[in-house]
């Protein structure tokens, strides 16, 4: 049997997949895909949510194993009391965790780099280890870097240099960008890039006939829509045709207050709640914005550019500098210009044929994002890492 089609035992640790996050999708879509498409045996050991149904559709080919180690008891313990539950925690963690193992004796171990990477590289159980990240480095557990607290300086100087050293002893690590593994500058020589995959394939296209703007996420500080709201209400009156929708979870009220304070038309601009339906959504606009301060990929990205959008986004780091090719199928502008951003939005509402050349190159583009090519990247790499 030839190196590719040899049928690899896999097993993924991640801590839950019972909730509704990006993290939960991607590995869920890749191991459907590994176990349908290339018949590989693969395992999900989870530490949480014991009994809770999962979110996301799984192949009734992968098998799921719950440790039930509950760390998200830690979440209403105090501070003192959390030291010791999780002490007592991690060690059941590493005991039941080395005990499957050595059980299923797989050739390669991925790792969603949670609490399992303090040990997982003392677990002799004759597999490969892969560490695959989801968020840049500046963002991994941010221990707010901005702080005056020294001691909390210090610890996160600590944890990061344990956690390359950890890193190091992987077999391959893998992060989400090419700009993020410039970040990793220690671990030139196992550090690899493999983008997310699309998570649909779009059933129709935008025919960008509405004269609408699209964002989309949870209302948070890290995507950046008091800066879209901002660069809205500077062009907002230029164009009283268009609107401005918002789709995402979260806590909306702080933002409707700044759309009052800047005086934008809320007949115009709608802060909208998750929707159930997001193909249509972007189907029923004509331009993608993207106003993130920092992300680890930007998936919503690919999905609008996959359903023909023209995007303009910031350059924040890190995602859309490796997904837009600036002035081909989206507008690039520097990171936290509101003014920029909001010129890119005036430049793309303001220029149907533009809107138009840049959504089919777009649609091109990202072919390279479908889950039938991540796959393949994804095979190669396991394949050299366990030859």
């Amino acid at each position: 049997m030839p190196e590719t089609d040899k049928k690899l035992k896999l097993v993924y640790i991640t801590p839950a997949l019972y909730m509704a996050g990006g993290v939960e999708r991607v590995l869920t879509l890749k191991a459907n895909y590994f176990a349908e498409h290339f018949g590989y045996d693969i395992t999900i050991i989870l530490t949480e949510g014991k009994g809770k149904p999962l979110f996301y559709p799984l192949s009734d080919k992968i098998k799921v194993i719950n440790l039930n180690i509950g760390f998200e008891e830690l979440w209403t313990c105090s501070f003192l009391k959390k030291i010791f539950v999780y002490l007592k925690k991690q060690r059941q963690y590493k005991k039941a965790l080395a005990h499957e193992l050595m059980r299923i004796r797989p050739d390669i171990t991925v790792s969603l780099l949670r609490r399992e990477i303090n040990f997982l590289n003392s677990i002799h159980d004759g597999s490969r280890k892969i560490g695959e990240l989801h968020v840049n480095r500046a963002n991994y557990r941010n221990f707010e870097a901005n702080d005056s607290n020294f001691v909390k300086n210090l610890f996160a100087r600590f944890w990061m240099y344990s956690l390359v050293s950890k890193l190091k002893k992987l077999d391959r690590f893998v992060v989400l960008t090419e700009e993020d593994k410039t970040a990793w500058s220690e671990l030139h020589n196992n550090i690899s890039v493999i983008y997310d995959p699309l998570s649909f394939l779009p059933t129709q296209y935008s025919p960008l006939t509405d004269k609408r703007v699209i964002a989309v996420g949870r209302y948070v500080y890290q995507k950046g829509f008091d800066q879209l709201l901002q660069a809205w209400a500077t062009i907002e009156r230029q164009y009283p045709e268009w609107q401005l929708v918002v789709f995402g979870d979260g806590n909306r009220t702080p933002y409707e207050q700044q759309m009052k304070e800047l005086g934008i038309d809320d007949n115009r601009c709608h802060l909208y709640g998750p929707t159930t339906d997001i193909q249509q959504e972007y189907v029923n606009s004509s331009i993608f914005v993207f106003s993130s301060r920092f992300e680890g990929f930007g998936m919503v990205l690919v999905e609008a550019m996959a359903c023909g959008l023209p995007v303009v986004s910031f350059a924040c780091p890190c995602g859309p500098k490796d997904i837009i090719k600036d002035g081909g199928d989206g507008l690039l502008v520097e990171n936290g210009n509101v003014e920029a951003l909001a010129d890119g939005l005036s430049k793309l509402m303001g220029d149907d044929a533009l809107r138009h050349r840049m959504a089919a190159n777009g649609i091109n583009n990202v072919q390279r994002f479908s889950i039938e090519h991540i796959a393949e990247c994804w095979k190669k790499l396991f394949v050299r890492t366990v030859r």
